[in-house]
C-alpha cells in the first residue's frame, strides 16, 4: 500500500507523531510533505488552474509533487493542528491550490477508489471543526472512505502526553490502522458520494466552463461511465 501523509505544519509535534505513527502501521512506501516548507507559495486566486489548466498554476514546481503523490497513493493523510478552530493556513494553502479538482470541476478517476484519513489535535478542542476542513476537500476531491482522527492531548507536545491518553490515543490508531487494511483494494463510494456525483454530472451538461466539460465529456462521465467502475 502506498501512502502519502501531508502535514500542515513544519514542527513535528503531536500532530505529525500521530500521522507518522499510522502512515507506517500500514504501510513501509510513506511519502511525506511538510506544509510550508513543500509549498511556499499561497495561492493567488487567479483562476488559472480552473480556465487554463493546473499545469499553469504559477506555483507548478511545487503542487506537482504532491498533486502526483497523492495520485499514486492508495491512503492519503491529511494531518494538521487546530489552529482558532481550523485547519493550520499552509494546510488550506493546499486545499485552496487542490481546488480544480473538486468534483464540480475536474475530478481525479482514481480517488473514487482511495481512502483518507483526516487527523487533528489540540490541547483543547476544536478537531471537528479542523478535520471538516480537510474532510470536505477529500469528499469533494471523491474519496471513496474517509476517517476521522481528532484528539485533544492535553500538552503542547508529544512527549508531554499524559501516559493515559498516549495509550487511549494509540489504541484508536490501531482500529483506524486495521479498518484501512481490512479495506484496502476494495473500497467502494457511498451512495452520498455518488449522489454527488450525479448532481455534478447534471450540472456539467449545462456548465459554463468549457475545460471542465470536456473533460467530463472525454472520460465518459456524461455517458454511462462512471469513476468507480474504471
Amino acid at each position: 500500500m502506498k501512502v502519502v501523509v501531508i502535514h500542515g505544519q513544519n514542527h513535528k509535534g503531536s500532530t505529525y507523531n500521530i500521522a507518522d505513527i499510522l502512515a507506517h502501521k500500514v504501510s513501509d512506501e510513506v511519502t511525506e510533505f511538510m506544509l510550508p516548507r513543500d509549498l511556499p507559495d499561497f495561492c493567488l486566486g487567479c483562476t488559472t488552474c480552473f480556465i487554463k489548466g493546473e499545469d499553469k498554476c504559477p506555483h507548478r514546481e511545487y503542487t506537482e509533487k504532491i498533486i502526483n503523490a497523492i495520485d499514486e497513493a492508495d491512503l492519503i493523510i491529511l494531518a494538521s493542528p487546530v489552529y482558532v478552530f481550523h485547519a493550520s493556513s499552509p494546510m488550506k494553502n493546499l486545499l485552496d491550490h487542490m481546488g480544480f479538482r473538486w468534483m464540480p470541476h475536474r475530478p481525479e478517476a482514481s480517488m473514487f477508489k482511495k481512502q483518507a484519513v483526516a487527523i487533528s489535535t489540540a490541547a483543547g478542542s476544536g478537531m471537528k471543526s479542523t478535520n471538516k476542513d480537510m474532510v470536505d476537500s477529500l469528499f469533494f476531491w471523491g474519496v471513496a472512505k474517509i476517517y476521522k482522527l481528532g484528539f485533544a492531548v492535553r500538552a503542547t507536545s508529544y512527549e508531554g502526553i499524559p501516559e493515559k491518553r498516549k495509550k487511549a490515543l494509540l489504541k484508536k490508531i490501531d482500529k483506524i490502522a486495521l479498518k484501512i487494511n481490512k479495506k484496502n483494494g476494495k473500497v467502494k463510494p457511498g451512495f452520498k458520494l455518488k449522489f454527488m456525483f450525479g448532481i455534478m454530472r447534471l450540472f456539467q451538461k449545462n456548465g459554463y466552463n468549457e475545460r471542465d466539460i470536456n473533460y467530463w465529456k472525454d472520460r465518459g462521465w456524461l455517458g454511462k461511465k462512471r469513476p468507480w467502475k474504471e
